[in-house]
């Protein structure tokens, strides 16, 4: 039986990327409705628009949980004994933390368009993983809640 999450947190793309990708279609629409007979134009305005949200929609799709046993990022899942110290960090640790002081083992879910993390210390002996950095819109919570959770389950 599943714990019902203590935290979880969706990172959907910000609302001016929708703004911006469809104002890049319909600039499409514009340069090929000149240029093709105006149902072929649609046609390829459409496909345009769907590959659009698409692709928006998956990159935001990925969801952070943590409930009594695992703690989920995107698609990959932890148990919650080798969960270690979670680290809140601010934008400039998390840019210096994923880029000079980063160590390539690392597991980052990262999105440009979140500027704090939480850096997750893993305990399994058998990972060569060190740690997770995972983007967050509030890094603090997911941070006490991933403490949390360690704590369950050495405490």
């Amino acid at each position: 039986m599943t714990a019902s999450p203590t935290y979880t947190e969706r990172l959907g793309v910000p609302l001016r990327w929708w703004v911006q990708g469809t104002m890049l279609v319909a600039t499409l629409w514009l340069a090929v409705v000149v240029a093709v007979p105006g149902p072929a134009a649609w046609v390829v305005t459409a496909i345009a628009l769907a590959g659009l949200f698409g692709g928006l929609w998956s990159y935001g799709n990925p969801r952070i949980s943590v409930d009594g046993a695992t703690f989920r990022a995107g698609r990959a899942h932890i148990a919650a004994g080798y969960v270690g110290a979670a680290t809140a960090l601010d934008a400039d640790q998390t840019r210096r933390t994923a880029g000079r002081e980063a160590d390539a083992r690392a597991y980052l879910m990262l999105r440009p368009y979140l500027k704090r993390a939480v850096r997750v210390e893993i305990l399994d002996p058998a990972d060569p993983t060190p740690y997770w950095l995972v983007s967050s819109r509030r890094p603090e919570e997911l941070a006490r809640a991933l403490t949390a959770l360690g704590q369950s389950v050495r405490g």
